[in-house]
């Protein structure tokens, strides 16, 4: 089974960006902390940042054949990035979205997420932890099939 795993903006600064908010683990240790979760279920991750929408669309677009299924953590596309939702939706593939933070309450505000609704799988809050569990939740999806009514939602 093989997972992309897509860093959306400001991302490559986790470690030294707000460390209050996002903490001091840097992408590459979220990386190596899922492969190593991705290797204990039997599958592969390949892992992509861009701070660009289109970056992404693209590497979806070019990827898509490849992967069994998605986990995203949008960033601040989170509420605009239509065309990224849909190079997702195209896929056909079962996708997580993780936000490290508590992205409905960041900065003490309400905040919509696009992505939400159309997600597998939806952690927030969870700080880092949450790529490897929605890692594992999506191993169970397309190893079971389990249907979208049942989809595993952590957070609000």
């Amino acid at each position: 089974m093989h997972l992309a795993v897509l860093h959306g903006p400001n991302l490559n600064l986790l470690g030294e960006r707000r460390p209050e908010k996002y903490g001091t683990t840097t992408l590459a240790e979220i990386t190596a902390d899922v492969d190593r979760a991705a290797a204990r279920w039997g599958a592969t991750a390949v892992h992509f940042q861009s701070n660009h929408e289109g970056d992404l669309v693209d590497w979806i677009h070019t990827h898509r054949d490849a992967v069994d299924a998605i986990v995203i953590n949008p960033a601040g596309l989170t509420p605009v990035a239509y065309s990224l939702l849909d190079a997702i939706r195209d896929t056909d593939r079962p996708f997580a979205v993780v936000h490290i933070s508590q992205w409905h309450a960041l900065d003490g505000k309400e905040r919509d997420d696009i992505f939400a609704p159309s997600a597998a799988v939806y952690l927030t809050g969870a700080g880092w932890h949450g790529y490897a569990l929605a890692l594992e939740a999506l191993v169970f999806k397309v190893r079971d099939r389990v249907p979208e009514e049942n989809s595993a939602i952590i957070g609000p």
